[in-house]
C-alpha cells in the first residue's frame, strides 16, 4: 500500500489547525485514515481555555486509536466515542456549551480485505477511485447549500446554523452529532485508491474551478499531495482581484491524504 500526506498552515506564523493520520493495524490487514479541519474561531472567544490545535490533536488522536483498535465499531460510533473522550478532557475547565467551543470537520475511512467504510462531516471531502478509474466524491454539502445571506455574519451562523437542524454540523462537544455524518460501506473490491482533502485544498475545485473532482484526484495521483497544495497556494496568490476568493481568507490550512489500497 502506498500512502502520501501533505499539510501546510495557512499562515506560517500560526499553528496548523488541521490534523491527519494514516493507521496500519499490526495485523497487516487493512488500514484507516483520519483528517480533521479545525474551525478557526472569530474574535470574541470560545469559552475554552484550549486552542483549536489542542482540540484537533486530541480528537484526531482518539479517532486514530479507536478506528484501529476497534475494527468492529462503526465509524459513526467511533466518532461519538472520540468526541465524548475529548469533551471529558476539558469539561471541568471549559464552557463546552459555547457555540464556538473548539470544533472540526471530519473525514474518516477504514478498509479491510472485505469492506471499505467512510464518514464525512461538514465541508472536507473524500474522493474514491474505483478499479475502472471512476472517481466518486463523498461530501457533506449542507454548508454549501445554505443561502449566502444566512452566512453573512458569525453571529447569524452561531445563532441559527451551527450544529442546528436546518444548518450544518461539526464535531465539537456533543457526541450525538456523529449521527449526522454522511456514512457508508462499500465492497473492498470496488476501491483502488482514496484521497481526503480539507477545504483549504478543495478550493482547487470549488473556488478556482481548475477541474472537477476526477481531475483533482488525477492531479494528486500523478503530481503528489504536496504539488496540489502548492498549486492551490499559487492560485491564491494570483487572485489579487479576489475574483475567486471573494470574502474568503487568502490562505487556509491545507491538508491532503492519499492512499493506494
Amino acid at each position: 500500500m502506498r500512502t502520501e500526506l501533505a499539510s501546510e498552515p495557512g499562515d506560517p506564523a500560526r499553528p496548523n489547525e488541521d490534523f491527519a493520520s494514516v493507521g496500519l493495524p499490526a495485523s497487516g490487514q487493512g488500514g484507516t485514515l483520519v483528517i480533521l479541519d479545525g474551525v478557526t474561531p472569530p474574535r470574541g472567544g470560545t469559552g475554552c481555555l484550549h486552542s483549536v490545535p489542542w482540540f484537533t490533536a486530541r480528537l484526531g488522536g482518539a479517532l486514530t486509536e479507536l478506528t484501529v483498535s476497534l475494527p468492529d465499531v462503526p465509524l459513526s460510533k467511533a466518532l461519538a466515542r472520540a468526541i465524548a473522550r475529548t469533551a471529558e478532557a476539558h469539561s471541568q475547565t471549559c464552557d463546552l456549551s459555547h457555540p464556538r467551543t473548539p470544533q472540526a470537520t471530519v473525514v474518516m475511512a477504514r478498509w479491510s480485505s472485505e469492506s471499505f467504510e467512510y464518514l464525512v462531516l461538514s465541508d472536507s471531502a473524500l474522493l474514491v477511485e474505483s478499479p475502472d478509474g471512476t472517481i466518486t466524491p463523498y461530501l457533506d454539502d449542507r454548508l454549501s447549500r445554505l443561502p449566502r445571506a444566512a452566512l453573512a455574519t458569525d453571529a447569524l451562523i452561531d445563532a441559527n446554523l451551527r450544529n442546528k437542524e436546518g444548518g450544518f454540523f461539526t464535531a465539537a462537544a456533543d457526541p450525538s452529532v456523529a449521527g449526522r455524518a454522511v456514512t457508508g460501506v462499500l465492497p473492498r473490491g470496488e476501491i483502488r485508491a482514496v484521497a481526503a482533502l480539507t477545504d483549504g485544498v478543495t478550493r482547487w475545485v470549488e473556488k478556482f474551478r481548475e477541474g472537477d473532482w476526477g481531475d483533482c484526484f488525477t492531479f494528486v495521483r500523478k503530481e503528489g499531495a504536496q504539488a496540489l497544495v502548492n498549486r492551490v497556494r499559487a492560485l491564491e496568490l494570483a487572485d489579487t482581484e479576489r475574483v475567486f476568493l471573494g470574502r474568503s481568507k487568502t490562505h487556509d490550512d491545507a491538508t491532503v491524504v492519499y492512499a493506494e489500497l
